[in-house]
């Protein structure tokens, strides 16, 4: 019996145009009005989920609901929206992460639940693109104040042209994974957290925490960024949009974000309305 659906956002429950369909919306309420907890696990902060989780009402729904974001470094428990778990990286990170950005025209940018944070250069279009996707304005910071310890850092991201984002991905990738994880979420956006951290391990801590075992997991997911996530849930399901190596991590496929298929994997692996 299912009891926790991980549900990602962009390309999975939002559709291309950053909407959540109807039909979403009722196979969400149907599973927890089944005793299902419903989860976003999204590499967005909290100020890129706010106006979502509002939409979807889950509020109403489930007065002891979570969310699991920046790719599994924080959780919050949204009755207050308190956050319950989280890793940060180090002053000597930021640093170090800099250094790979200075021979590229990118943006380095850091992430907390407050800020979004841009070191150096003007913003790309890819900045933009990506800061209005979170419903967040960009807030310019020196190298120093980010090492200052004043704010603590969740996710850092390199952003730019998708040409130019495949190469740093290419030349650099072996070298700050040996440290770091990383993951190319989006042709235009590397994305970096601290060592070990996914969202397969905020998904695992926190259905630890709720006593939930692993095999009682689902989750619903169309990236790269999705494949430690559908690792380790029992029932792993990947869009029909998804990457291929999503697709290859995925036990199950439904159909895309187009075409309503979080709420088809919804009624077929959690609520049984589907052959």
């Amino acid at each position: 019996m299912i009891k926790l659906i991980a549900i990602d956002m962009d390309g999975t429950l939002l559709n291309e145009k950053k909407h959540i369909d109807k039909a979403e919306k009722e196979a969400i309420h149907e599973a927890i009005e089944a005793g299902i907890k419903i989860v976003l696990c999204t590499g967005r902060p909290l100020y890129g989920i706010l106006p979502f989780y509002e939409e979807l009402g889950l509020s109403e729904f489930d007065s002891e609901g979570y969310v699991i974001l920046n790719n599994g470094c924080s959780i919050h428990k949204t009755k207050d929206w308190k956050l319950i778990d989280q890793v940060n990286f180090t002053s000597d990170d930021i640093e170090y992460l800099y250094k790979f950005s200075e021979s590229y025209d990118i943006n380095f940018t850091l992430v907390n639940d407050t800020y979004y944070f841009n070191i150096g250069r003007k913003p790309t279009d890819e900045l933009i693109k990506d800061a209005g996707f979170v419903f967040s304005d960009i807030t310019d910071i020196s190298l120093e104040e980010a090492k200052s310890g004043k704010h603590k850092i969740m996710k850092i991201m390199f952003l730019g042209d998708p040409e130019i984002m495949a190469d740093f991905q290419e030349k650099n990738e072996d070298i700050i994974k040996s440290k770091y994880s990383g993951v190319l979420s989006q042709s235009y956006v590397y994305e970096v957290f601290p060592k070990d951290n996914n969202k397969g391990t905020g998904l695992k801590k926190l259905a630890e925490k709720l006593g939930i075992k692993q095999e009682e997991v689902m989750a619903i997911g169309d990236g790269n960024n999705d494949i430690e996530m559908f690792e380790y849930a029992n029932y792993s399901v990947a869009m029909k949009n998804a990457t291929e190596l999503a697709k290859k991590a995925a036990k199950y496929e439904t159909d895309s974000n187009e075409n309503d298929g979080v709420a088809k994997a919804i009624r077929k692996y959690a609520l049984n309305y589907l052959d």
